[in-house]
């Protein structure tokens, strides 16, 4: 059973800490990940992911609503289990990266928010760090699903 999602948002920030700008589409290359980002140079954290479904536990355990941009996380899916998918490789539109893990939060997150970072913690609600197999556009509607790496 072939599970799939869509993308909702898309962001980047040009600096570290620096205001998150919202996009409908981005380029994503092996090079620099998501376009204009300042994470994206070559590794392991090139494009971090988060699901709307894990943001939304994590804010309702707070009880409280709260952007999903104070994680500071590229892309926002809907749709698709993050949880435990490292090494499994994620399709986004024509965009393929591969998970290489959990994106822990960090002592950031409860400067957004008092313990926010504690409710981030179950089941990766922080998302998940991944680094580009194959570049392309990515936009929002785009379907992300995850792929089979032998099904090239």
């Amino acid at each position: 059973m072939n599970h799939a999602g869509e993308i909702v948002a898309i962001a980047r920030h040009a600096e570290s800490r620096a205001p998150i700008e919202e996009l409908s589409t981005a380029p994503v290359s092996l090079e620099a990940g998501i376009e204009g980002d300042c994470h994206g140079a070559p590794g392991p954290s090139q494009v971090t992911v988060v699901s709307e479904e894990g943001w939304r536990d994590a804010t309702a355990d707070l009880g409280i609503e709260l952007s999903w941009t104070l994680r500071r996380a590229n892309v926002l899916i809907r749709g698709l289990d993050l949880f435990d998918t490292a090494s499994k490789q994620l399709r986004l539109g024509e965009v393929i990266l591969e998970v290489t893990g959990e994106n822990v939060p960090c002592w950031l997150m409860d400067k957004q928010h008092r313990e926010l970072r504690k409710t981030l913690t179950p089941r990766w609600r922080a998302g998940v760090s991944c680094r580009v197999i194959r570049g392309g556009i990515i936009k929002l509607g785009d379907r992300v699903s995850f792929e089979n790496p032998l099904a090239r």
